[in-house]
């Protein structure tokens, strides 16, 4: 069984549960490992002793965007050079 999700890893997110998030794509829902591994067993109830083997292959990775900063030079700042009491 072959099954596609997005991976979104974010190391510097405020939560730790934010920091590595796997979705599936079409619906962005979490996926539930340990029903995929129950569908895959499809079998009576009991316990069942299994072998996962997870492949791992990126076909595409988005970049992300990086935030422009502008600098301003201190003579394009407008600061008012005196301030204006009030009587």
């Amino acid at each position: 069984m072959i099954k596609h999700y997005i991976l979104n890893l974010n190391p510097t997110a405020k939560h730790e549960w934010d920091r590595c998030i796997l979705r599936d794509p079409l619906t962005a829902k979490r996926p539930d490992i340990a029903k995929l591994i129950a569908e895959a067993v499809a079998a009576d109830t009991g316990s069942y002793l299994v072998s996962v083997n997870i492949e791992v292959q990126v076909l595409e990775q988005a970049a992300v965007p990086q935030t422009e900063q502008l600098s301003l030079p201190f003579s394009e700042i407008n600061v008012p050079s005196q301030l204006r009491e009030v009587a």
